[in-house]
C-alpha cells in the first residue's frame, strides 16, 4: 500500500475516548467510534519510505483473514507504540478512501492493552460515503421474510418496460443499528443518466403497493464494494430476469462480508 502527504487539524481526542468504550456487542460505541474518526486523524505507520515520498508504504496486519494498516491515535499514542520509523498523518476520512477500494482496513493502536481496535474495510467505505447514508455493519443478509407478491409482480411489470434494467434481486438486511429494511438490486444494462432516471421513475411507479411502514433500500449491483449486493450476486435468485437466465444460488454466508466473525 503506498502513502501519499496530507496534513490534517489536530485530533481532538474523541477517538480515543472512545476506544474506551468499544466492547463486543456494543454497536452504538462502536458507531461513535467510527463518528469520531471520520471527524478526527491519525497517526500512519510507514513501514519503509518516508511521508511525502512516492516509495512509502503504510505497515500492514492480518487478523482474521483480512488485511489491516495500522495507525495510532495521537502524539502520545505514537510515542507510547515505540514505532522508530516514520509516520504519517492523515484525515479520518482521507484514509478510509484511500484503504477501502483495496480491501484493506484500519486497526487503531494495535499497541495498546487487548491489542487495540480494528475497522474493516466496508465500515472505512461506509466514512468515507457518509455514515448516515450507508447501513452500519455487521449486516445480517438473508432471504426476504416477508410475502407482498403484489410489489414484486408490479416491480417485474414495470422492470419489463424497462430497457435499461436486466435483472432484480431481493435481500433482507438487518444492520447492527436500525431497522431492517428490504434491498432491491438493480442489474442494469446502462448506467448512463437517462437510463438511471428511468429505473428511478421503475421504483416510484412501484412502491405504491409497498405496506405502510415497510423501509425498501435500492442496490446497484455494479458496485462491488456493496456488501448487500455482494450476497446477492453469490446467494439470490433474480425475481426477474430478462435474459431468462436461471441459475440457482450458490449457498453463502448470511452473516455479511468484510467482517471478522462475530466469537
Amino acid at each position: 500500500m503506498s502513502a501519499g502527504a496530507h496534513q490534517g487539524p489536530a485530533a481532538a481526542g474523541q477517538v480515543e475516548q472512545m476506544l474506551q468504550q468499544v466492547s463486543p456487542g456494543r454497536y452504538d460505541a462502536y458507531e461513535a467510534l467510527l463518528h469520531a474518526l471520520a471527524r478526527s486523524q491519525v497517526w500512519m505507520l510507514l513501514w519503509h519510505g518516508r511521508a511525502g515520498m512516492p516509495d512509502a508504504q503504510y505497515g500492514n496486519m492480518e487478523v482474521d483473514g483480512l488485511g489491516y494498516a495500522p495507525c495510532v491515535t495521537s502524539a502520545a499514542e505514537l510515542a507510547a507504540s515505540g514505532w522508530n520509523r516514520d509516520h504519517e498523518l492523515v484525515t479520518g476520512t482521507e484514509i478510509a478512501a484511500a484503504l477501502f477500494p483495496d480491501r484493506w482496513g484500519l486497526w487503531l493502536n494495535p499497541h495498546a492493552p487487548g491489542g487495540g481496535v480494528g475497522i474493516p474495510w466496508l465500515d472505512l467505505r461506509r466514512i468515507a460515503g457518509g455514515l448516515d447514508r450507508l447501513p452500519a455493519g455487521p449486516l445480517r443478509i438473508s432471504e426476504p421474510v416477508i410475502d407482498i407478491p403484489q410489489f414484486y409482480a408490479l416491480l417485474a411489470q414495470n422492470a419489463h418496460r424497462t430497457p435499461a434494467v436486466r435483472s432484480l434481486r431481493r435481500a433482507w438486511v438487518q444492520p447492527a443499528l436500525g431497522a431492517p429494511y428490504l434491498a432491491i438490486g438493480l442489474d442494469l444494462y446502462d448506467t448512463g443518466q437517462p437510463a438511471v432516471d428511468s429505473v428511478r421513475l421503475m421504483i416510484q411507479q412501484s412502491m405504491g403497493a409497498v405496506p405502510d411502514g415497510l423501509p425498501v433500500s435500492t442496490v446497484a449491483m455494479n458496485d462491488e464494494y456493496d456488501p448487500v449486493g455482494m450476497w446477492m450476486r453469490a446467494c439470490a435468485r433474480p425475481f426477474f430476469d430478462r435474459d431468462g437466465a436461471t441459475r440457482p444460488p450458490a449457498p453463502g454466508p448470511s452473516y455479511g462480508y468484510g467482517y471478522p466473525r462475530p466469537y
